[in-house]
């Protein structure tokens, strides 16, 4: 199928509440999802500087999908569902190669799942987002609306990946090229994690939160680094009252860089696929 985005986008691209009564919204919107499904329309993408363009108006027409549908009872496994009908949910066949692994992972329609990647149950993949070639979405793992997930990518059981529809303009969470995302790790707010990073179980960011690079001697906001391994720590709350009891906050630190050694202890979900 051959897409054809500058129309879809320059349908999209007009105020709401014609979209709502357009009589070619319904079937643009089968084109928008189809697009982003092959991953031809992205929520966002990666410039050559390697610095990350958010696309406002995608996560706006996938909004006018939610505002012009209504709520429906869907059939599920033994027990009914209630959505709308914009963004049921999606069906795989042998052709897209990927492995859905029985347990009950759901997976929205307008979500791009790549060819190699790994389901196991159960995850939850939300609309708009990306999925790229041999990743890996663990057991109770969710990459949230226009999440933006790399190639060989291993989002380890428990990750939350965070998303993000309104406002349109705000950066969803983007973990780049053969990062490891521990268990029961929190990304949210448009954090960035560079290619190859390592992040250790329990490790939560979001926008606001001071990574300290033990190595560099500096605080990082927003972003962590290509092939940096981070690990939970904790510093001392300011004021008496936190001194007086011992308060201490969450603090991620970079205690290395990755090496031969890293890249051995994460090596093991190539043994699974």
């Amino acid at each position: 199928m051959v897409v054809d985005v500058d129309s879809i986008r320059s349908f999209f691209s007009q105020g709401q509440d014609c979209l709502l009564t357009d009589p070619q919204a319904p079937a643009m919107h089968q084109l928008l999802v189809a697009a982003l499904e092959k991953g031809a329309i992205r929520a966002a993408e990666r410039l050559e500087d390697g610095t990350w363009q958010t696309n406002a108006w995608v996560k706006q027409a996938i909004l006018c999908g939610f505002r012009r549908t209504s709520l429906v009872e869907m059939p599920g496994p033994g027990f009914p569902m209630f959505d709308k009908t914009a963004y049921p949910p999606r069906h795989f066949g042998p052709e897209d190669a990927v492995r859905l692994v029985p347990g009950g992972t759901a997976v929205r329609r307008g979500a791009h799942i790549a060819r190699g990647v790994v389901l196991m149950p159960p995850a939850y993949v939300n609309v708009g987002a990306y999925v790229d070639e041999g990743t890996m979405v663990d057991s109770h793992a969710l990459v949230g609306s226009c999440a933006q997930i790399g190639k060989r990518v291993h989002l380890s059981a428990g990750a939350q990946i965070g998303g993000v529809l309104e406002p349109a303009g705000a950066r969803p969470v983007i973990v780049e090229d053969e990062a490891f995302v521990g268990g029961l790790v929190g990304l949210f707010e448009g954090i960035v994690v560079r290619k190859r990073a390592v992040l250790a179980s329990g490790v939560v960011i979001t926008g606001s939160t001071v990574i300290y690079d033990l190595v560099n001697g500096c605080e990082l906001r927003q972003e962590v680094p290509e092939g940096a391994v981070v690990v939970p720590g904790s510093r001392p709350a300011a004021g008496e009252y936190a001194r007086a009891h011992g308060l201490q906050l969450a603090a991620p630190c970079i205690v290395k860089y990755r090496d031969d050694k890293t890249d051995a202890a994460t090596a093991l979900e190539q043994a699974l696929r």
